[in-house]
């Protein structure tokens, strides 16, 4: 039976007026605040990048910063002394670099599991933390600088001057929104649901014909190069790359903007990035044990807000969906057992069990 209620046109509300918030920001503030916030937007792409595989794919990685720092060194590596390097070529680049880097660590990481998922990527973090900090061509543990920011070029035509505080922070604003919106279509999309099955009952996603493995790397890719993408506009911003950039502390900060923006929402490790790199910046100018401080306010929010920001939304917008929630495994077993009985002849037998399955554990429940 399929739900004909219309979505409460008050769930865009929120993202309208904070789009237009955004857009008005650099008109009405200091520069020195549009150089924030565009730090702040870049940390919540990379947060978004993480969510992907941590909140839809069940798969807690640490390794996230490599792929943040290797663009960040292949633009530095990439630009010339003193002119300007090409975002025509530099970008993709750098991104196809954060890429072809997940896929290799994704390929051997992907075949363990648990805790030893996590401590496979926490090594291969550690491994290119290294190779960049012991090499001298990529300036060792000094790290190496970016002279002149990129530029887009059309003949003799300037299209966009990154060295424009402005420019730079409408591109990175519009680079959002296009992350936002590409994670947005793949987690609403038959890929999406498979990722999200895996990650709730991954015997039963494997039982039903998915390709649990192939599934899961390809959104590793996916998040790694979006990653990438946020590393390249940091360094761009900064002038500046060390093998800090590829640490794990970075990843291990950057899992804490998904645990207070929301691990199932699109757009919550964002509002977990301001959050976080907003008390940072309040807490340094009150308090020279700033670190203690937001520790401490870190371990309330999650204690207070255990799905973080979704909480809050749901206080202020109800769901008008009550079953919007649902399992994503029972509604992906509902489909293939529809659409895929012919290949399948035991998929009504699997739903039922998995109905099954989930009646058991809301009965224990």
């Amino acid at each position: 039976m399929q739900n004909n209620e219309r979505p409460d046109p008050r769930v865009w509300l929120v993202p309208v007026a904070l789009l237009a918030l955004a857009i008005a920001l650099p008109f009405v503030a200091p520069t020195y605040y549009v150089q924030f916030i565009s730090k702040a937007l870049i940390m919540g792409i990379l947060a978004m990048s993480l969510n992907l595989v941590v909140g839809y794919g069940g798969l807690v990685s640490l390794c996230h910063a490599a792929f943040f720092g290797i663009a960040g060194y292949v633009l530095a590596l990439a630009s010339p002394k003193y002119d300007p390097a090409s975002l025509w070529w530099t970008l993709p680049l750098a991104v196809a670099a954060s890429a072809a880097a997940a896929a290799v660590i994704g390929s051997l990481a992907l075949r363990t599991r648990g805790i030893y998922f996590i401590m496979v990527t926490l090594a291969f973090g550690e491994m290119l933390f290294f190779l960049f900090h012991d090499s001298k061509f990529a300036g060792g543990s000094d790290g190496a600088f970016i002279y002149n920011k990129p530029s887009m070029m059309l003949g003799n035509i300037t299209l966009l001057d990154l060295e424009k505080p402005l420019v730079y922070y409408f591109v990175v604003l519009a680079v959002l929104v296009a992350v936002i919106a590409l994670l947005t279509m793949i987690v609403r999309s038959p890929f999406g649901h498979a990722l999200a099955a895996a990650r709730d009952n991954e015997r039963r996603a494997r039982a039903l014909g998915f390709p649990v493995f192939r599934v899961r790397l390809t959104a590793f890719v996916i998040s790694g190069a979006i990653a990438g993408i946020a590393g390249y506009f940091a360094a761009a911003q900064f002038g500046f790359v060390a093998p800090q950039m590829l640490g794990w502390h970075l990843s291990a900060t950057v899992l804490v903007m998904v645990l207070i923006g929301g691990q199932r929402s699109v757009a919550g490790p964002l509002v977990g990035a301001l959050v976080l790199i907003g008390l940072e910046e309040v807490l340094k100018a009150t308090t020279e044990h700033w670190k203690l401080a937001e520790g401490l306010a870190v371990i309330l929010i999650v204690l207070a807000l255990p799905n973080g920001v979704r909480d809050l939304l749901k206080m202020i917008l109800p769901a008008s969906d009550p079953q919007s929630d649902a399992d994503s495994s029972t509604v992906i077993a509902r489909s293939v057992a529809t659409k895929q009985s012919s290949s399948l002849p035991n998929a009504s037998g699997l739903l039922r069990s998995a109905r099954n399955d989930d009646a058991k554990e809301a009965g224990h429940g």
